[in-house]
Parts: C-alpha cells; structure tokens; sequence
C-alpha cells in the first residue's frame, strides 16, 4: 500500500485490540503504527493517509468507553484527503438488534470530516436482527463477532484486508 496506515482502537476486554493487531499484520502495518485511543493525542491521526479505526459495542449501541474523547476530538480533524476503515467488534445473538452499532456510530460521527470511507462488508454473511452499522445495504465496516462465530474472524480479516488493498491502492 503506498498510503502511510495508522491503526487507532478502543478495547476494553482485548478483542478489539488482538483484532487490531491481526489486521495490522495482514496489512504489514508495524506495531508502532497501532494506536490505542486511550493513550494517544489526537495530533497523531495526522500522520497517516488511512486511518483504520476499531471499536467495540457496549450497551445498546454504544462506543466503547476510550472512543468517547477520541471521537469528539476526531470529528474536529480536517480529515480531507484522508481514507478510514472502519472494524468493530459485537455480539450477534446477545445483542441482535444492536449488533456492531458503534462502527455505524463512528461512520456517522466522520461522515462530515471530509474523509473517504472503504471497506464496506456484505450483511447476508451474519446473523442479526439490526445494526446502525449496515447503510445503504451494507455494513459501514468489518463487524466481527468473536462470541458467536469466531471461527469465522480470520478469514473475514483475510478478506477484509484484501480487499482493503485494492482500495487502497
């Protein structure tokens, strides 16, 4: 990929972070370009070309906790020029009807920066009753449930980042 690629999460369990970390690899992202949304200024979004944002979905619908800060922060950023991908980590039986909601909450908070979003993922592949993810018939981003089907994930990340790099490219 000729765009620089920075990686910035949000997890509070881990899964969204090992999630994080295997796309990276996928990718050829190196270590020092995944970011932690709780320990990172926001300057460093700056950086990069792409940004691949992650977060998990607590509650009804909501971001995980570290995004709250990062996000109102983000939105302020001219992100003009820039790319973002969107993954998310949820709970397709637990939570059906609000099944990877924050990558649709992160999507709608960006919608207005500027930026160019890729990395749509195609919904008849899960299993859920609604998500503020899916738009216009997709979803927004990569939903990944390690619940429920996480002898699924590696080969939705496999596709995910090839297709990433077509986008990319």
């Amino acid at each position: 990929m000729g765009m620089k690629t920075g990686i910035f999460y949000g997890s509070t369990l881990g899964t969204t972070e090992a999630i994080a970390a295997q796309i990276g690899e996928k990718l050829g992202i190196s270590a020092g370009d995944i970011h932690n949304v709780a320990d990172t200024d926001i300057s460093k979004v700056r950086d990069y070309d792409c940004l691949i944002l992650g977060t998990s979905t607590w509650g009804s619908g909501e971001l995980q906790d570290d995004w709250y800060g990062f996000a109102d922060k983000l939105k302020a950023e001219n992100l003009s020029g820039k790319t973002v991908a969107l993954f998310g980590c949820g709970d397709s039986a637990g939570y059906s009807d609000t099944f990877c909601d924050a990558i649709g909450v992160l999507h709608d908070d960006l919608a207005a920066t500027g930026c160019r979003f890729v990395g749509s993922c195609d919904p008849s592949e899960y299993t859920f009753d609604s998500s503020a993810a899916v738009q216009e018939g997709k979803f927004v981003g990569l939903p990944i449930d390690e619940n429920n089907e996480g002898n699924l994930t590696a080969d939705r990340i496999e596709r995910w980042t090839a297709r990433l790099k077509t986008e990319l490219s």
